[in-house]
């Protein structure tokens, strides 16, 4: 543990500000803010029980979608070109709308996939609701997609929105998978900061934070292959951050007991997070790997961030505003607290108990 990091831990409900080192920016933490009223707004919480097939779903098998297509009927993953798409394959080369001699106003084409990945047919299971297998089948297809777009595209992103309250628009169990000539500006912060650390270093920047994090306060869940851990420099109220505890750069070079692995870890930690609130737990995330085409990559590790809003309840979420849009970001509880109320809950989800 370092000296700074000894200082924070001394005094959990001070005032501090915790800095990530993969983006470089700072979050402000205010511990105390846990015990301010609430009169804003609150959430409907998802605990409704889905069938296994909606009639009026444009993604369940058979179903025919807005552009008019019918959907195949299909027995596990399925992935298909999305029907409003934001990036397009060969984009119309046009001039900036503009003349600006002063290099203030840049535009410039940028050219694109991309897909919807329906997780199952069946309407009303989410990730921690499939089964070993169906989760290790939606890991492959990650890989599988990240690996054939690769090979045209720079950039590959696989994510998912969950729930209505981050905004996913259909609730049938889905993710997307974007890719772009172009690395987004996310991705390329990290980039530059892991190959800045390494160069410093000769190691990776977060083959660091695994080895430096295993066993401790932050940790959720843990395996031989992989941990998630609710990161030191947390923004989200139940933030994780999914790492390997070996060196690899993308999902397809995953083995098949490294998926196997993964498939376990994610399972646990998706059910902790709807069992924190008995609830269908809203979230985004996504897995970050190498840029492809870019040479050599060994600053990179494959990682995954989860990004959920809820607060205190299921009710309560977190708001980016004010503050976190003009200056930056803030979180009232604390990493470790978060941490260890996920631990504390069942690894099994509520669901599957109440079948037993």
């Amino acid at each position: 543990m370092s000296v700074q990091e000894q200082d924070v831990m001394v005094d959990a409900a001070a005032v501090h500000r915790r800095f990530n080192p993969l983006n470089g920016q700072w979050v402000l933490v205010s511990p105390h803010r846990t015990q301010r009223p609430w009169q804003g707004q609150m959430e409907a919480p998802d605990t409704a029980a889905l069938p296994s097939h909606d009639p009026a779903c444009f993604l369940c098998p058979g179903n025919t979608r807005a552009n008019g297509e019918i959907n195949p009927d299909y027995s596990g993953p399925w992935v298909f070109a999305n029907d409003f798409a934001a990036l397009m394959p060969a984009p119309l080369v046009t001039a900036p709308p503009d003349a600006d001699p002063d290099g203030l106003l840049i535009a410039e084409p940028v050219s694109g996939e991309c897909r919807v990945m329906c997780f199952s047919p069946n309407h009303a299971l989410t990730l921690p609701e499939l089964s070993d297998a169906e989760l290790r089948a939606v890991i492959d297809t990650w890989a599988d997609q990240s690996a054939e777009l690769g090979q045209r595209y720079a950039w590959v992103q696989i994510f998912e929105n969950k729930g209505a309250a981050m905004g996913c628009s259909n609730p049938h169990p889905h993710g997307q998978i974007w890719a772009s000539a172009h690395v987004p500006d996310e991705p390329a912060a990290e980039d530059a900061r892991q190959r800045a650390y390494i160069e410093r270093t000769g190691r990776p920047l977060l083959g660091d934070i695994a080895m430096h994090e295993a066993g401790g306060p932050r940790v959720v869940v843990e395996n031989a292959r992989w941990m998630a851990i609710v990161p030191f420099w947390a923004v989200w109220p139940f933030e994780t951050l999914v790492l390997p505890r070996f060196a690899v750069q993308r999902m397809e070079q995953l083995d098949a007991f490294d998926r196997d692995s993964l498939a376990a870890l994610l399972s646990e930690l998706t059910a902790r997070y709807d069992n924190l609130f008995g609830c269908s737990f809203p979230y985004s995330m996504g897995w970050h790997g190498a840029p492809y085409g870019a040479g050599e990559q060994a600053h990179w590790q494959l990682h995954a961030h989860f990004y959920p809003p809820l607060l205190r309840s299921a009710s309560i979420r977190k708001f980016m505003v004010g503050y976190e849009m003009l200056a930056e970001a803030q979180r009232d509880l604390t990493a470790e607290q978060a941490a260890e109320r996920l631990r504390e809950v069942s690894p099994l989800h509520y669901r599957k108990a109440n079948r037993k």
